[in-house]
């Protein structure tokens, strides 16, 4: 059952960069003789459209604001992906697991690790300034490289660490959102009070004649 922590690392890679899962998959099925990368993947055509977009998205994830654009498109791109590679996986291993079960296992991981990507990085946006995005878009680059590669020889490992990040991307989500939580209810706070001190003298004794 090695496909079965290759379909779930591979799921998670795909909500966070899908076209680099399916680059590096095709590329390490064609030159680095894995067995488990579907013929599909290792195609020419797939491998030229995979890098095109995997350059496109190189640049737009590194945009603030316009990464966030990039995400909200790839809401449902993404998850297509992770469930289309999950089924090829399947498909190339007949009788270990149904395709429809590995679709649905590669295309929920990479819906969820897509939200915990989206979520994190409308979060990042609020810093003024743009070196923030990039070293994020490299960080997540550079994590999916080496997900993807160790789930071909290691995929047991791989997996364990893309839960281990999974777990930790929501934790993440959760605490940005209860800090925004809070800084909303802070403002709100001050408006209130801020609106109270304007009301007060309007409410009280009239100004003396001169």
């Amino acid at each position: 059952m090695t496909i079965v922590p290759l379909i779930f690392t591979s799921g998670l890679a795909s909500g966070i960069n899908a076209y680099a899962v399916v680059l590096l998959l095709g590329l390490l099925g064609r030159f680095a003789g894995a067995d488990s990368v579907p013929p599909a993947l290792e195609r020419t055509d797939v491998l030229a459209a995979a890098a095109v977009l995997f350059l496109l998205e190189a640049v737009a994830d590194k945009i603030p604001y316009v990464d966030s654009l990039w995400d909200a498109v790839h809401t449902v791109i993404r998850p297509i992906a992770g469930a289309t590679v999950g089924a090829l996986i399947a498909s190339a291993d007949p009788g270990s697991l149904g395709e429809v079960a590995a679709g649905a296992m590669g295309g929920t991981t990479a819906l969820v690790s897509h939200l915990v990507k989206a979520s994190l990085r409308m979060a990042v946006n609020t810093s003024p300034e743009p070196a923030s995005n990039i070293a994020v878009s490299l960080a997540e680059d550079l994590a999916v490289a080496g997900l993807v590669t160790l789930a071909i020889f290691h995929p047991w490992l791989a997996a364990s660490l893309a839960a281990v990040l999974l777990a930790a991307g929501l934790l993440l989500v959760w605490f940005a959102v209860n800090r925004i939580r809070a800084f909303r209810a802070r403002r709100r706070e001050r408006k209130a009070a801020r609106a109270a001190g304007r009301a007060a003298p309007a409410a009280g004794v009239p100004a003396a004649r001169p």
